[in-house]
């Protein structure tokens, strides 16, 4: 396969040029930002995104300027999550400015682009069968925009939710190689276990990208009449503990984490002395704490 700098001829496409043009627009964005964190897991349904949009709002709650991207392109939820959903963005000669949620975390998002609920990120192409060959390719040149034509001002932190999928982070490498550091969600059950694992080797093995921790998300459950916690899955042993990782927190279920969500508000604001939200703002702590050392 021919890189772009071997094609003899682009017939006047300039796809060198291109190409070349974006880089160096993300690398004048990301100028502006201290440290760049992508949020993975490899596997859906661990509440990653929940964990991302309450990582933000904590860090921004301990004064820093944070901003989000949904790197979810086919399935963005981190709008709705953090209560933006119904923004529109506003584009201006510096470039577009993201939503802003109350609290003054900024986002970009897809579905800020989506016009009814139930519209699909549809590819431009003779067919949507023929879109499938390029999707891969249109998904990063999406990302791209999102990360280099957003006017992100000043920011402490950005950070990054990966869609589910192992190669998901590569591609935000190809885009961020520079990238501060990622962090990894799981839940405790031996499926999840079995592809995040894969997720840190690719991140760790192959791209060489620092990881700052795992967290573990609905570790347990409080019983609201004895106390006593009780655990939701069964797996033995942890992720962090095989590839002798940080574990950056275990966040024990609360049913209001996903009212919250549903809702667009932030849970460690409503709920900062739950142990979920004790748990989530000392995960942002140890974010901090990463970058510190």
């Amino acid at each position: 396969m021919k890189t772009y700098e071997e094609l003899p001829d682009d017939a006047g496409s300039n796809i060198v040029g291109q190409v070349n043009a974006q880089a160096t627009r993300i690398s004048k964005r990301l100028a502006s930002v201290n440290y760049t964190v992508a949020i993975m897991s490899g596997k859906g349904g661990v509440g990653k995104s929940v964990v991302t949009a309450n990582i933000a709002t904590a860090l921004t709650l301990s004064g820093l300027a944070v901003g989000v991207v949904d790197a979810d392109i086919n399935g963005p939820t981190i709008a709705k999550i953090m209560g933006v959903r119904n923004t529109t963005l506003e584009y201006a000669s510096s470039g577009v400015k993201p939503a802003e949620t109350p609290l003054g975390t900024k986002v970009i998002s897809m579905d800020l682009l989506l016009s009814e609920d139930d519209a699909p990120v549809l590819w431009n192409a003779h067919t949507q069968k023929d879109a499938f060959t390029w999707r891969s390719s249109m998904e990063v040149s999406a990302l791209r925009e999102f990360i280099g034509d957003t006017d992100w001002g000043e920011l402490d932190y950005l950070l990054l939710d990966l869609p589910p999928g192992s190669e998901r982070l590569s591609n935000v490498f190809e885009l961020i190689p520079n990238l501060g550091g990622v962090v990894v969600v799981t839940i405790p059950s031996e499926v999840s276990n079995l592809i995040v694992k894969k997720s840190i080797t690719m991140a760790r093995d192959m791209l060489k990208v620092p990881i700052i921790g795992v967290i573990e998300n609905m570790s347990h459950y409080e019983c609201q009449h004895c106390g006593e916690h009780e655990p939701l899955f069964s797996s033995e042993g942890s992720v962090s503990a095989s590839f002798q990782l940080s574990s950056l927190g275990k966040i024990p279920f609360d049913p209001k984490l996903s009212i919250c969500s549903d809702n667009g508000t932030p849970f460690v604001h409503e709920y900062p002395n739950s142990p979920a939200g004790k748990e989530l703002m000392n995960v942002s702590q140890k974010v901090q704490d990463f970058f510190k050392s």
